[in-house]
């Protein structure tokens, strides 16, 4: 009988011995699975986010140069008329991201500046010269350095990067529906992301 009731006991000990493992081997494939779908889908996020806008300007150059002791002058002038597209990107295949599957956390760890590209075309009227003070590479190179210039200002005073922050912030928060579906947790900077609201409030 204690021979029937031993085999019996470690019967039972060998079966709750395998279920043990059995769920822990099932939780760890578990965890293996879903550290790679969350790694898979940030990958998917990593997509340029963009903001186009379009600015116009008149600009009015002159010059003028002085010959023989101020005697003589020769001037040169032209009307400009610049139509410029603007673009403001995150090149979001540069984030970087550490994924810890024992606390189950995603932390971002670098989000890319943004990227301003400007593509003015320029158009020259009213285009006056004298001999002696003709327009040269140079000129026209000074041109554009002053207008990029004054585009970029023109840029800053505008509401074309804060549009372009809200794209980026919009594709950020799909890191965080994520993780939060799957039990994960998201942090930036040092701060847990709790919300979406909270996502919006991050400074970048």
């Amino acid at each position: 009988m204690r021979k029937i009731i031993f085999v019996v006991l470690l019967l039972l000990v060998a079966f709750f011995a395998w279920k043990y493992f059995e769920a822990r081997d099932s939780q760890r494939d578990q965890l293996v699975e879903s550290t790679d779908l969350i790694q898979k889908q940030i990958k998917n996020v990593g997509k340029l986010v963009v903001t186009e806008g379009n600015f116009a300007q008149v600009y009015s150059y002159n010059d003028s140069k002085k010959f023989y002791l101020d005697v003589l002058s020769a001037r040169k002038k032209a009307l400009i008329i610049v139509n410029a597209d603007v673009t403001v990107a995150y090149d979001l295949s540069k984030l970087q991201t550490e994924v810890d599957p024992e606390t189950k956390t995603v932390t971002i760890t670098y989000i890319p500046d943004e990227e301003i590209a400007i593509n003015p075309n320029i158009q020259y009227y009213d285009v006056t010269q004298d001999y002696l003070n003709q327009f040269e590479a140079k000129d026209y190179n000074r041109i554009q350095e002053r207008i990029k210039k004054s585009l970029m200002e023109k840029i800053e005073k505008s509401t074309i990067k804060s549009n372009a922050k809200n794209r980026l912030v919009s594709e950020l928060q799909k890191i965080y529906i994520l993780t939060n579906s799957m039990g994960w947790t998201l942090e930036y900077n040092g701060n847990t992301i709790s919300s979406s609201e909270a996502m919006e409030s991050i400074r970048l």
